[in-house]
């Protein structure tokens, strides 16, 4: 056959016939709509349907400019490699791909290593999908060793409880999924992290753990661990009661070790028997993955793991979900190769310097309270401020600045904060790998073109109708 017959391959879509070689993408489309609520009838051509649903991906946001988001939006070349190589591995099917099992494995006593677990090499742990996954796996492994030791002194095992400081939606999700009643320590005044002296007045007898933070979603400051577990153990000298913690480090666990080794919040403290992280974090990986890791077996109860042998080997899971990728585990194995403490200390040293940077630029610029100012030893890498000012008097709210800030393409969250502090209202920057020193010097730039254009353009929102001469913009 000639080669040109080649090149005039005529391919068939549904009913069409299209040149598949000089059609343009858009003209060959020919109008019609891509099916969105019905399942198509008709196989299409690949590069066309690709095209067409990546121009729909164009009306996502820059992920780059996502200044609210925890989650990492930059990776390596090689990353995208090693994902593409496992693409196909399934993370459960360890008799399948043994040497993924073990890479999980080497990534849960490196972790431990690096959480001062007194036998790293001996600690159990696992993978997960993210955060809040581990979470709940800690939070189950303590509600049954809590049950266990009830029912073996003979007491009542049907009320547990934890106690938290202002936590992450995914613990409201496990007290109510798992039947556990959340005691949840209000803010109060300028206490805007829980504290010793009242998480003890919530403590007693059913309480299956004390869950600090290090690094609360609110405030991004680090909840004191050793204080707490200071207060227990004096708590347990005192009534015999013996309440273990455990820690949700989902962005601490990557930052503190490498920032602020000197802070005691890990494995160093006996009482505390797991901590979950969140390798698509600080632990720069890909979304989804996150771990958990208990301080010794002992930590979790057999029954909750499970034996599974259909897969081709006789294999233990005690994980929430099956199947999943094994990318991102590799991943955070080549990050934890490829940069080591020297690395990892250098990128996130990196973020810090720039959160401090931003948060005196921001300072500056308008009538703020700055509230976190990316302080290495207090919290994660970001900067939060409140409007230290009378909206009405200014002429606009945070929510309006944030709304400004769209404009230009970056999302710089305002919210306001849990009980009993609703009043106030702070707006937060993430400061993750990749924003470099550069973006940020652009991202004040417009932050003052936004400051500029509301003091010029008063928001309605922030005035009475009189102050907005009786005109609403």
């Amino acid at each position: 056959m000639p080669l040109h017959s080649k090149d005039k391959e005529i391919l068939y879509t549904g009913k069409q016939q299209v040149d598949h070689l000089f059609d343009d993408l858009f003209a060959a489309a020919g109008g019609v709509a891509l099916p969105k609520y019905r399942f198509p009838e008709q196989q299409h051509n690949p590069q066309r349907v690709a095209g067409l649903v990546r121009d729909e991906l164009m009306l996502d946001g820059n992920s780059r400019q996502n200044l609210a988001t925890f989650c990492q939006t930059w990776a390596e070349e090689e990353v995208f490699d090693l994902m593409r190589v496992c693409t196909d591995k399934n993370m459960i099917d360890k008799d399948e791909y043994p040497q993924t099992a073990e890479i999980e494995r080497r990534c849960v006593h490196m972790l431990a290593d690096l959480w001062n677990a007194p036998e790293a090499a001996e600690t159990i742990g696992c993978s997960t999908t993210g955060s809040s996954e581990a979470a709940m796996l800690g939070g189950l492994a303590a509600k049954w060793r809590w049950r266990k030791k009830r029912e073996a002194e003979g007491k009542p095992a049907d009320k547990p409880n934890m106690v938290c400081g202002p936590v992450q939606i995914c613990w409201h999700k496990f007290a109510r999924y798992f039947d556990v009643e959340i005691r949840e320590v209000p803010l109060e005044g300028d206490r805007l992290m829980m504290d010793p002296e009242t998480m003890l007045e919530r403590v007693d007898e059913n309480t299956i753990f004390v869950v600090p933070t290090m690094g609360v979603t609110f405030t991004c400051g680090y909840e004191p661990v050793k204080a707490i577990s200071d207060a227990l153990d004096t708590l347990q000298q005192k009534t015999g009661l013996d309440v273990p913690i455990h820690v949700d480090a989902a962005s601490g666990g990557f930052l503190a070790p490498f920032c602020a080794p000197e802070i005691e919040w890990d494995f160093r403290l006996p009482r505390v028997r797991s901590i979950n992280a969140s390798g698509h974090k600080f632990g720069l990986s890909p979304l989804g993955v996150g771990w958990v890791v208990w301080h010794d077996s002992s930590d979790l109860p057999e029954e909750l793991i499970f034996d599974v042998n259909y897969l081709g080997g006789d294999m233990p899971t005690f994980a929430l979900n099956f199947s999943r990728p094994a990318g991102q585990i590799v991943v955070q194995y080549y990050n934890f190769l490829r940069l080591g403490r020297e690395g990892y200390t250098r990128v996130h040293t990196a973020c810090y310097d720039t959160a401090r940077y931003l948060a005196d630029e921001i300072g500056k610029m308008g009538p703020f309270k700055i509230i976190v100012d990316g302080d290495m030893k207090a919290g994660i890498p970001a900067v939060s401020w409140s409007l230290d000012a009378d909206p009405e008097t200014v002429g606009y709210t945070l929510y309006d600045l944030a709304d400004r800030l769209r404009n230009y393409g970056w999302q710089v969250p305002a919210y306001s904060m849990p009980a009993n502090r609703q009043d106030l209202v702070v707006q937060r920057i993430l400061v993750r790998h990749s924003i470099s020193r550069d973006l940020a010097s652009l991202l004040v730039d417009d932050m003052h073109r936004a400051l500029e254009h509301l003091a010029a353009h008063p928001v309605s929102s922030a005035l009475t109708e009189d102050e907005a001469g009786g005109f609403h913009h």
